[in-house]
C-alpha cells in the first residue's frame, strides 16, 4: 500500500487549488472552478501590482506554487531595431503576491527564423504558453525547441523538435500540454508532427508526423470517451483523436474546415468542437469516436459561424466566445442553434495597428466570461443565453497590444500586454 501511494504522488501533479498550470486553466477548460476575479478594474482600481516585461508576447501567464511563469522575446521585431540573429527569447519568474521578477532565462534564437513580416507581425515570436506539472515548468520556443526549468530557474534539458516553417511564414502558435508523464508539443510549424517528450529528461518518447499538421496552430487536449483518453486536435479538413501514449491515430472526422486552423478545441456536452477555416469557416460539433472514420455516424452538426482564433469556452450547455471580429456569439452546444450575435460596443480601436481586434480566448469564472481585446480593452460578459455585457475594462495608460489569454487565480486576473504583466484583484 505504501507502494501504491507513492507511485500516486509522484504521478499527481502538484497543484494547488488556485494554480493556472497552462493554457486555458487546469483543466484547459478556459474555466476557473473556485476563481472570483473582479468584474472592474482600471489602471488605479483594483490593481494590484504591475510589472514591466523585457519584450513583447502573445503567450499566456501561467500560475503554480505562488509563482508566475510567461515568455516574452527581445532583439528583433520589438522594436528594438535589431537584426534578426539577435532575436531572444525570455522564460520569466515572477512572484503572485508582488510581481518582483525571480529570475529571466533567456535562450538566443537558432537561425535562422522566420522574417518579422506579414502576419506573423501579427503576434511574434513568444506565442507558446508555457505548461507546469508542479515540479518543472516547461517552455516552447518554436525552432530553438523544448527547454525544462525547475521552479527555480535552473535549466534541466533542452529537446529539439525542427526548424522548419509553415508555406505562410507565419511562425509557431501551439501551446505545450501535459498527459501524464508525458509532454505534448504540436511542432506543426517545426516538424509537421506531434511529439511526446518525457518531463524528466526530454527524450522523444513517440513522434506522428503528418504533412496535414502544416496549419494546425491549436494546442491538444485530452478528451475522456468509450472507457478511455484521447489526444485531440483539429487539423485541416479533419479532427484526430490520437492515443496520447503512442500517438497512434484511433479515429478522424472529416469537418471540411480548410486552410488554418488555430482555435484549440472545446469539449462539453459528450461532443468536441472545432472551429476555425481559411477561406471558408464554420464551428463542427463531433461525438468523440472508437476507431477509424466516424464522419457519417459521428458529426452532429455544422455551422458558418465561428471564431478565427480566440477559442470559446462552454458553460451550462452553451458556447461563448468573442470572435476575432469583435462579435458575441452564444450557442447552443448541443443543436449549433445561435442564440445571439451581438456587436460588442465599446471596443473603438480594438484595430488600430491593423488585423483582427480579438486574439485571446475567452475564460470564465462562475456566471461571467472575460474577453480581452487587443486594444479596447477587457469584456466581462454574463455566461446565459441573454446578451449583457457586466463591464467594460481599459488600462489607459498601456498603448501597447494585449493578445494573451488571461488568468484567472482565487482573486485575481491577471493579464499581460506586449509591454507588462499586471495583476487585478478583488480588495
Amino acid at each position: 500500500m505504501k507502494t501504491i501511494l507513492a507511485l500516486l504522488c509522484l504521478a499527481t501533479p502538484l497543484f494547488a487549488a488556485t494554480d493556472w498550470p497552462q493554457f486555458r486553466g487546469p483543466n484547459a477548460s478556459g474555466t476557473a472552478a473556485d476563481a472570483d476575479p473582479p468584474v472592474e478594474w482600471s489602471a488605479s482600481k483594483n490593481l494590484e501590482w504591475k510589472t514591466p516585461l523585457p519584450g513583447p508576447g502573445t503567450s499566456s501567464p501561467i500560475v503554480v506554487g505562488g509563482k508566475v511563469f510567461v515568455t516574452c522575446y527581445t532583439g528583433y521585431g520589438d522594436g528594438s531595431n535589431g537584426k534578426m540573429g539577435d532575436l531572444t527569447r525570455h522564460l520569466l519568474c515572477a512572484d503572485l503576491g508582488s510581481g518582483n521578477i525571480l529570475w529571466n532565462k533567456s535562450q538566443p534564437a537558432a537561425q535562422p527564423e522566420d522574417e518579422y513580416s506579414g502576419f506573423l507581425r501579427e503576434h511574434g515570436y513568444a506565442s507558446n504558453t508555457p505548461v507546469s506539472d508542479g515540479k518543472r515548468v516547461y517552455a516552447f520556443f518554436s525552432k530553438s525547441g523544448v527547454f525544462a526549468y525547475d521552479l527555480k530557474g535552473k535549466q534541466l534539458w533542452h529537446a529539439e523538435v525542427g526548424t522548419l516553417s509553415n508555406n505562410r511564414r507565419w511562425g509557431s502558435g501551439a501551446s505545450l500540454m501535459l498527459a501524464e508523464d508525458r509532454l505534448i508539443v504540436n511542432a506543426a510549424d517545426e516538424g509537421r508532427k506531434i511529439v511526446a517528450l518525457d518531463v524528466a529528461t526530454g527524450k522523444e518518447l513517440w513522434s506522428s508526423p503528418a504533412s496535414s499538421l502544416e496549419l494546425a496552430f491549436g494546442t491538444p487536449i485530452l478528451i475522456n470517451s468509450n472507457g478511455r483518453e484521447d489526444l485531440v486536435l483539429g487539423v485541416a479538413e479533419e479532427l484526430w483523436g490520437l492515443n496520447p501514449a503512442t500517438g497512434k491515430l484511433r479515429w478522424l472526422a472529416a469537418t471540411g474546415i480548410p486552410g488554418n486552423v488555430s482555435p484549440t478545441v472545446v469539449q462539453g456536452d459528450g461532443l468536441a468542437f472545432v472551429f476555425g477555416g481559411y477561406p471558408r469557416r464554420a464551428t463542427v460539433a463531433v461525438r468523440p469516436g472508437d476507431k477509424g472514420d466516424v464522419t457519417d455516424s459521428n458529426v452532429v452538426w455544422q455551422i458558418a459561424k465561428t471564431t478565427y482564433v480566440p477559442t470559446p469556452v462552454h458553460h451550462a450547455g452553451h458556447l461563448y466566445f468573442i470572435d476575432d471580429q469583435g462579435f458575441a456569439y452564444c450557442i447552443k452546444a448541443k443543436t449549433g442553434e445561435i442564440v445571439y450575435e451581438e456587436r460588442v460596443s465599446g471596443n473603438d480601436g480594438a484595430g488600430r495597428r491593423g488585423g483582427k481586434p480579438f486574439y485571446a480566448s475567452a475564460v470564465l469564472a462562475g456566471d461571467r466570461y472575460y474577453a480581452v481585446s487587443r486594444k479596447g480593452g477587457t469584456f466581462v460578459v454574463a455566461a446565459k443565453p441573454k446578451y449583457e455585457v457586466i463591464s467594460h475594462n481599459v488600462i489607459a495608460d498601456d498603448d501597447s497590444q494585449f493578445n494573451a489569454t488571461p488568468a484567472l487565480v482565487g482573486k485575481r486576473i491577471l493579464l499581460r500586454s506586449d509591454s507588462t504583466l499586471y495583476s487585478f484583484t478583488r480588495p
